[in-house]
């Protein structure tokens, strides 16, 4: 079987857009807090010259960051930057600037930051895909060991990196709308860039990047209302059952049946959203023959019945209706 672009496919699937909020240009002592995000919403921070420790507030474990490197948080979930010193930050001076972003200056006079800050938007239900199958962190290395062997990812951030550089540096026409679409660039090259790593921690990223494992996913992304069978994923990877269960539970940290059933309800959520489209077409549509068991799949899945979120996406919805 033909293997398929997966990443276009789940990029097609959910919408993404992004938005950059703040250049912070600072001289160290500094620091910054992140609160933790909406259930949509996923964090990014790009270091475009310098060096900074990202710090979760819970554990109170650190990485640092080096010039070139770009952290994701998928799960939104609060953290802190800052230069390690210790020291009482100095004063920031923000400037709102016409496209959008501000401009955070402070008169420290140590150690030199440039770093970009922005947001990616999840369209819902897809929020949940991506907090389901991304890990809490995610970071790609500007000097990753398998740069090299990597090169386009690599070196396509990179020169994207620089262009959100020059873009952030001016207030120009078209700035804030060419700036978001950098950003959903960026949202793609990252996730690109961290499956090819040899590095990624378990989530869909370590599973697609995975030689022997990758024909499955490709499938099930490529064709997901195919009644597909363990033994079926299972040979496409050229494994028995049992050792296709275990490496696919080992690297995703789930089973392919949940993978399955989350790309096909997520498929249905856009679905449902089209006028013309009934709810017996959508089932039959995303692999179930019975009506009944698709509306039992998604609302177990999705926390609503695919009348409520058919509502709920047109507006017709109370807000309190929620997944």
């Amino acid at each position: 079987m033909h293997q398929v672009d997966w990443l276009s496919q789940l990029l097609r699937m959910i919408t993404v857009t992004g938005q950059l909020e703040v250049r912070c240009v600072y001289g160290a002592p500094w620091r910054v807090v992140w609160p933790e995000s909406a259930a949509h919403e996923i964090p990014y921070h790009v270091i475009l010259q310098g060096r900074a420790i990202i710090e979760d507030p819970v554990t109170g474990m650190t990485t640092e960051l080096l010039g070139g490197d770009i952290v994701l948080l998928p799960h939104g979930a609060a953290h802190m930057l800052h230069d390690g010193s210790g020291h009482t930050p100095s004063r920031t001076y923000n400037h709102q600037g016409s496209s959008g972003w501000r401009l955070s200056e402070n008169d420290g006079r140590g150690e030199s930051l440039d770093m970009l800050c922005g947001r990616f938007f999840i369209e819902p239900p897809h929020d949940r895909l991506i907090r389901n199958y991304l890990p809490k962190t995610l970071m790609v290395r500007a000097t990753d060991s398998g740069e090299e062997r990597v090169g386009s990812a690599s070196i396509h951030l990179a020169s994207l990196v620089a262009l959100m550089r020059l873009e952030s540096a001016g207030d120009k026409p078209g700035g804030q709308a060419i700036f978001n679409s950098l950003s959903s660039a960026l949202f793609a090259l990252a996730l690109r860039a961290a499956s090819e790593s040899e590095q990624v921690p378990t989530s869909l990223l370590s599973l697609a990047g995975h030689p022997r494992l990758a024909p499955a996913v490709s499938a099930m992304f490529a064709d997901p209302a195919r009644a597909w069978t363990l033994p079926d994923l299972a040979d496409l990877c050229s494994m028995s059952r049992a050792t296709f269960v275990r490496h696919f539970q080992d690297k995703l940290g789930r089973s392919a049946v949940e993978l399955l059933t989350d790309i096909r309800m997520s498929l249905a959520a856009n679905e449902l959203k089209k006028p013309a489209m009934t709810t017996e077409v959508v089932a039959d549509t995303v692999g179930y023959r019975s009506v009944a068991a698709f509306r039992r799949a998604f609302t177990d899945n999705m926390g609503m019945t695919p009348g409520q979120w058919r509502r709920l996406a047109r507006g017709s919805e109370p807000l309190g209706v929620t997944a």
